[in-house]
């Protein structure tokens, strides 16, 4: 049980769902600019740790593309394109998930209660440990929010914050990541 709640760099991957033009700007303001923050958070520690990143899009011709700003912060990883709300049930996600050989998947995005749920339960489903950072998600409402956080503790995942990953992720204050890390934290 306790190797739920841990992460390990080598065999850990972050997935960013659905964080796009126009699902974006229907998001709950505060909890939407807390997010976008918080997964280039993510994205810059996963790059500088060497986790693998996977992003997605959900029906990109009328919701738009990933923001602009997380583009920037994903440069060189192509999005999965997806009409299904579980990221789990587009061919080819899992083989590519598969491929990477991790254990613990962190997700984070849009919409909490949506595509980050069904695709949380899908992956637990498949025996991955799960992390949701609860300040690198969101939904339209603090109620759907909340519902899906709970939810997400009932199934099994492991409902955290960005720095709790980041910082598990590092484990130790003597290294060049952390020095790297910490000017963005702070």
């Amino acid at each position: 049980m306790i190797e739920t709640y841990r992460l390990e760099r080598e065999r850990t991957a972050l997935l960013v769902v659905d964080v796009q033009e126009r699902l974006f700007t229907a998001m709950d303001l505060e909890q939407r600019e807390a997010m976008v923050r918080n997964i280039k958070l993510l994205a810059a520690g996963a790059r500088r740790l060497g986790l693998p990143v996977l992003v997605s899009e959900q029906y990109p011709k009328g919701l738009g593309h990933t923001l602009p700003e997380l583009r920037e912060a994903l440069v060189g990883v192509e999005p999965l394109t997806k009409v299904e709300f579980s990221c789990g049930a587009v061919e080819g996600f899992l083989e590519r998930l598969r491929a990477l050989g991790v254990r613990s998947v962190v997700v984070a995005g849009i919409e909490a209660h949506v595509c980050v749920l069904m695709t949380a339960l899908d992956l637990i489903a498949l025996g991955h440990a799960v992390h949701v950072p609860a300040d690198a998600v969101c939904s339209r409402t603090r109620a759907n929010w909340a519902t899906a956080l709970d939810l997400l503790r009932g199934a099994g995942a492991v409902v955290t914050t960005t720095e709790t990953i980041l910082f598990q992720l590092l484990r130790r204050a003597d290294t060049a990541e952390f020095r790297d890390l910490r000017a963005l934290i702070k």
